[in-house]
């Protein structure tokens, strides 16, 4: 029989205290609907009670304001009739009795289901009543939600481990009461651990597992069963029937959520926590609660993570990463400037996450050496912080009274229409509407108080750590959040991060936020975390500074990614922060040694020392330095090592130095070229002593190198590989030179003795160690080509190059320069150089075959591509084809034409009248703009230059380097030049 309200008295109900409808049509319409249902089941006697001034300005606060109440009124009747005659408590306490009653019986899914969803129904409708009319304080309606969730979720379980029991999966000690003693812990965090839960909050939980307490039996594992039931118990608490949902259900709070299943053994989380846990998880574990399975295994589970949550002694970097968690979080004393329209009262300005910041963090600091502050509800943390001097009373005070108003504003919002959310509408209707439901007069009545509880939070959150040393960052990087705790975006964070300049702001919070977790090796240990979080606001602002935020931030990503340790790089960053800026430029700018870095994080300890960014020393004080490092190398390996590091060291302080410097540029061909002179002539006295060591020696000045190429030529760039060519001294009057043998314990013939000694050379120089390679090597140039051989004595090499060789050969000899050998050998090998190029030629014939070969890289290269300036038309190859045909032709008249540098080379044809002035200026001012342009490429862009994604500041840099106001005028000054320089190489070469 259903209870009237003539029946029994109604509770207490003042008319003045319940928020006026904000729709009254809509009101008028839900009480006749439901006197309609009441009258249809011959309860006319409740249909007069519900025109009492109390029941009726209830029902209109419900209907005119919430559809979704006023649809469980409809659809719970009786039961909403029973609630306004009865304590609610004592309903409440009798739905949940009712609900573990009725699924410890229940073997069916669907009907698990049903009865969950009707529990809920009941119990939202039932403590959103005692909310509304005010019989409930804030702590009696967040209490009964928790309570609604725990019983859901031990129903659940309980349904859950039954099964797998029936199924054979697994044997309970106990199927009267299946939770005791399971090995199953299920824990709640967030709302649900602090027994705050509100209306429409998700519920945040940590499955775990007791391996040695579970008595499993399936043919898996113990693991993959209990992801099953954690999948399986997702699906029941959220899914959307017809009667609705329970609750959200996120597990995404357990440890490193993104890379380790749904349930987790007591040890692997156990393990994760004293390895990697972050402070903001020991935030989040304050509130950590047992709210079902294994009452032992969980309490005994959480007083294993007591030291981890309750350090008795911090040091200072522990408090600092906590002062962090405040301080990544926008707040200024006194900042009102906050739109009531569109605000999140939980994660905005002065909201309720600040208040709950504000005990934790406290928490944190004190509760190892305080246990009583450790307790998880807010308000009563805030109590505790005041009983021991910690925080002052009236600012006690002022929060709790935000922090309940905050969550009444929050239950109000939500309980419109079930939506999760704390975002308040937009101004307009909805906002008035949610002004009238929470109690006030008006919109601007509504919008004073809020507006002044959250500007008490900010006060007294900005206060709190106001004097905590900064974190570095910038007015720009201090105007938003920069929040990377959790294990889900910061919506204010992702916001920020797109006005700091990063298009996807939320792709970037989700990569920090790994490396918060210790997804990487660098950011394993807690001290790498500690100093990542102080260092980050100013790392994200230098890397907005660079021509591409988005590709500096990935790359940077990629380093930290490849970092076998981070402690101490980012101890390096934080005692330097001028660092920060300059790797930002190079991961932003400079592909090439963003990789080096990448490879070698020690070369950044080269840019603290005195006199980096000055001049490259000499080619002497290069051996000196060199020698002097050389010296202390225990080894061949180790001295192959300190001669790797010795050339990156340069390499990377040369590209830093073209980076900062556009007056630098022509410098940077002949200061690398020094480099590589320098690290060969010292790599083949070391490869020729660890050769000897087996094969011994042979007679004669050994082994030399040539460098032809880029290296020949002195116009390195920073990724140019060496085309050499080895000479091996051949003693005048040796007899039977072929058969004569090395003095080694393993002796070999001259011919192969040096080409596994120039094989041996190679492979120092290519072998990738730890310390990378030194160079990569060409060895096409040689005479014949691949299939001549590694190695060639001088006779041999001259007659040669002498009978045989091809023009394109002698083409390649205009650059050839001797890098490494004994001296005597070095003069006579310059000498037999000097010889083959002064050589008498036929003109027509040297034409031919040069105009030929041009042909022929024109069919592999199609030379159409402006910034393929190598082989477009007038480019690189034709310059050098230019400068070629000139020395070959007129050498042997004037031999001061051999200049291995093309532009030099044309300089000495102009000064010999042997190019006219306008021709050969054309050729020169090209020539050298695609020098300059070739260097800063190589250095700025990975692979081909595609100038239609050229970010603008690579494009204005290219620009400055060619001395043009703009892209645009340098394209311009890209086709002119190349126009001129094709007219002269045509005219010169049409015969």
């Amino acid at each position: 029989m259903m209870p009237s309200i003539d029946q029994q008295p109604t509770l207490a109900l003042d008319p003045a205290r319940l928020p006026r409808p904000s729709d009254i049509r809509q009101a008028e319409l839900g009480r006749e609907h439901l006197a309609e249902k009441l009258r249809a089941e011959n309860s006319d006697g409740a249909v007069n009670q519900l025109k009492s001034p109390g029941v009726a300005a209830l029902l209109d606060a419900i209907f005119g304001n919430s559809p979704f109440l006023g649809q469980c009124i409809l659809a719970e009747s009786a039961f909403f009739l029973e609630v306004l005659t009865n304590r609610p408590e004592a309903v409440c306490n009798k739905v949940l009795q009712n609900l573990k009653d009725s699924t410890a019986a229940s073997g069916e899914e669907q009907e698990l289901m049903r009865l969950l969803r009707r529990a809920k129904r009941q119990c939202a409708l039932l403590i959103a009543v005692a909310d509304i009319a005010g019989w409930w304080s804030l702590e009696e309606v967040t209490g009964a939600l928790s309570d609604l969730a725990e019983t859901a979720l031990q129903a659940a379980i309980g349904f859950l481990l039954r099964r797998l029991h029936d199924g054979g999966e697994i044997i309970l000690p106990n199927l009267v009461h299946p939770l005791k003693d399971c090995g199953l812990i299920v824990l709640a965090l967030g709302k649900l651990g602090a027994r705050e839960l509100n209306y429409s909050s998700d519920i945040d939980l940590m499955i775990l597992f007791e391996p040695e307490k579970v008595r499993y039996e399936g043919r898996k594992s113990v693991q993959e069963c209990f992801v099953r039931l954690a999948r399986n118990l997702v699906r029941l608490m959220q899914d959307v029937t017809e009667d609705g949902y329970v609750f959200r259900t996120d597990l995404r709070l357990r440890p490193d959520p993104g890379s380790t299943p749904l349930a987790l053994s007591t040890l692997a989380a156990e393990t994760y926590y004293e390895g990697m846990g972050q402070n903001w998880e020991r935030a989040a574990m304050i509130k950590a609660r047992l709210v079902a399975g294994d009452e032992v295994a969980g309490a005994q589970f959480l007083r294993n993570l007591r030291p981890f949550i309750w350090r008795k002694h911090l040091d200072f970097a522990a408090i600092q990463d906590i002062h962090s968690i405040k301080r990544q979080i926008h707040a200024v004393k006194g900042h009102r400037e906050v739109a009531v329209a569109g605000h999140n009262i939980k994660v905005g300005r002065g909201g309720i996450r600040e208040i709950e910041f504000f005990a934790q963090t406290q928490q944190l600091i004190w509760g190892g050496r305080l246990p009583e502050l450790r307790v998880p509800a807010t308000c009563a943390a805030i109590d505790m912080l005041v009983a021991f001097d910690k925080t002052k009373p009236a600012v006690a005070a002022a929060l709790k009274e935000a922090y309940r108003y905050l969550r009444h504003v929050e239950h109000r919002l939500q309980m419109i229409a079930d939506q999760q959310t704390q975002t308040l509408p937009e101004a307009g209707m909805a906002l008035d509407r949610l002004a009238l439901f929470c109690g006030h007069g008006d919109t601007a009545e509504f919008s004073r108080v809020l507006l002044h509880h959250l500007g008490q939070v900010e006060d007294h959150y900005a206060e709190l750590f106001e004097e905590s040393p900064s974190l570095g960052g910038s007015a720009e990087a201090g105007s938003g959040n920069l929040v990377f705790t959790g294990t889900e975006d910061d919506p204010a964070t992702v916001e920020t991060l797109q006005q700091m300049g990063f298009t996807d702001g939320a792709a970037v919070s989700a990569l920090v936020r790994a490396w918060h977790h210790g997804r990487y090796r660098s950011t394993r240990s807690a001290r790498a975390r500690e100093l990542l979080t102080e260092l980050m606001p100013q790392l994200l602002e230098s890397l907005t500074k660079t021509a591409d935020p988005d590709t500096a931030f990935r790359r940077f990503d990629g380093f930290l990614r490849g970092l076998p340790a981070g402690v101490q790089l980012f101890s390096l960053l934080y005692a330097n922060p001028n660092l920060l800026g300059l790797i930002a430029d190079v991961m932003g700018s400079a592909p090439l040694l963003a990789e080096m870095v990448s490879h070698s994080p020690v070369l950044l300890d080269g840019v603290l020392s005195a006199g980096f960014f000055e001049a490259v020393p000499d080619r002497e004080d290069l051996q000196r330095d060199l020698a002097r490092q050389l010296a202390m190398g225990n080894d061949f390996q180790d001295s192959l090592d300190i001669l790797r590091r010795w050339t990156k060291d340069l390499q990377f302080q040369i590209g830093v130095r073209l980076l900062h410097s556009g007056a630098y540029i022509d410098a940077a061909a002949s200061d690398l070229s020094d480099v590589a002179d320098t690290a060969i002539a010292a790599l083949l006295p070391l490869v020729t002593e660890e050769f000897a060591r087996q094969h011994g020696a042979l007679p004669g000045e050994g082994l030399a190198v040539i460098a032809l190429g880029k290296l020949g030529s002195r116009e390195m760039t920073i990724t140019s590989d060496l085309d050499l060519v080895f000479i091996y001294d051949i003693p005048e009057g040796a007899e039977d030179w072929d058969s004569t043998l090395s003095d080694g314990a393993k002796p070999l013939a001259p011919m192969q003795y040096y080409a596994r000694l120039a094989q041996r050379f190679i492979n120092a120089m290519t072998a990738m160690t730890g310390e990378g390679k030194l160079f990569d090597v060409d060895m096409r140039l040689r005479p014949s080509g691949n299939s001549g051989p590694i190695a060639s004595g001088l006779g041999p090499f001259e007659r040669y190059q002498s009978e045989e060789a091809w023009t394109w050969e002698h083409m390649a000899l205009t650059r050839a320069r001797v890098v490494a050998g004994k001296p005597g050998m070095q003069a006579r090998i310059e000498d037999t150089l000097r010889r083959i190029l002064a050589r008498p030629r036929n003109p027509e014939k040297l034409r031919t075959d040069i105009v030929d070969m041009r042909q022929r890289i024109l069919q592999q290269y199609r030379g159409d591509n402006p910034w393929d300036l190598k082989y477009y038309r007038g480019g690189q190859v034709d310059i050098d084809f230019v400068a070629q045909y000139l020395q070959l032709r007129h050498a042997h008249a004037h031999p001061q034409l051999l200049r291995r540098n093309p532009i030099s080379s044309l300089k000495a044809a102009r000064e010999l009248n042997l190019l006219e002035a306008e021709m050969a200026d054309d050729l020169i001012i090209a020539g050298t703009l695609w020098s300059r342009l070739q260097q800063m490429i190589r250095l700025m862009v990975a692979g081909r230059i595609d100038n239609t994604k050229l970010p603008p500041p690579t494009q204005n840099h290219l620009a400055m380097v060619a001395g043009c106001p703009d892209f645009p005028a340098l394209q311009e000054e890209i086709e002119m030049r190349a126009q001129s320089a094709l007219r002269a190489v045509t005219s010169l070469l049409s015969g």
